[in-house]
């Protein structure tokens, strides 16, 4: 497994929560909120609901983790992972939604809503597609200009961001493969999803020191990365989580969450 020596570089790991709905319960929120420093909790849409929101906020402020809106299409059969063709203003309105149901509920419990970073099939399309990347830019300033767009590295999101005055943090995936255009590949291919812990850590870590993605076929991308992301959903996110954060002390790598990292 790769090391570091000591860094002045700080790792800022997020991970997708609070995706139970009723009474199915679908990841693993109160071991893995421990681990993680930003929480992108489910606004209702693609999963979560009203009750999951609150658990999972009082989690986040339990253990001191900044929390993020995590909208997705309004699509709970499919978890949100498949394409919906939907005019730019509805999702405009969509994202401005659901971050409003999750600034309510935070703010009940004395919580704030720091940055926003979309999910799932909306996410994927936003990373090439600028017209819905400005939509979801627009939604986002909408409900509040001072949030943070946690947005794809090299995507059409990174633009989108800027244009509108929101400050723009870039997102890297630990448990990911990358297509060579710096798009995820898509979960239907053959190791898409990286599972093991050790692949996990020695890619997460070259990724921070040499801000760069590396595609499945050796192709290097320059790109600065701000942020990793675990899927929360997935079995292998605890241990993945685990592994960086043991990883970290280890080699002296300090943490830090999405909002220290949009600190000037």
């Amino acid at each position: 497994m790769l090391t570091m020596n000591a860094s002045t570089k700080r790792l800022c790991l997020d991970a997708d929560m609070g995706e139970s709905f009723g009474v199915y319960r679908h990841g693993n929120d109160a071991e893995l909120i421990p681990l993680i420093t930003s929480a992108n909790i489910a606004c209702g849409m693609h999963a979560g609901d009203p009750s999951v929101m609150a658990r999972t906020v009082e989690l986040a402020i339990a253990h001191g983790t900044c929390i993020g809106a995590h909208p997705g299409f309004n699509d709970i059969w499919g978890f949100g992972r498949r394409e919906m063709n939907m005019p730019t203003k509805d999702i405009e309105y969509l994202v401005t939604y659901q971050i409003g149901a999750l600034q309510a509920i935070a703010g009940a419990k004395g919580a704030t809503v720091d940055y926003v970073k979309p999910h799932g099939a909306l996410n994927n399309m936003a990373h090439y597609d600028p017209e819905i990347a400005s939509a979801i830019a627009r939604g986002i300033r909408a409900a509040d200009r001072n949030l943070i767009f946690v947005a794809n590295c090299l995507s059409e999101m990174v633009t989108s961001g800027q244009d509108q005055g929101l400050r723009v943090i870039h997102e890297a995936y630990c448990d990911r493969q990358y297509l060579p255009n710096g798009c995820l590949m898509p979960r239907a291919m053959k190791n898409a999803v990286i599972s093991d812990p050790g692949i996990a850590v020695e890619r997460t870590l070259l990724m921070l020191e040499r801000q760069e993605l590396e595609a499945f076929d050796g192709t290097k991308l320059t790109t600065p990365i701000e942020t990793f992301c675990i899927h929360g959903d997935e079995s292998s996110a605890l241990p993945i989580a685990k592994a960086i954060r043991k990883s970290c002390e280890k080699n002296n790598i300090p943490t830090a969450t999405i909002a220290d990292m949009a600190r000037p």
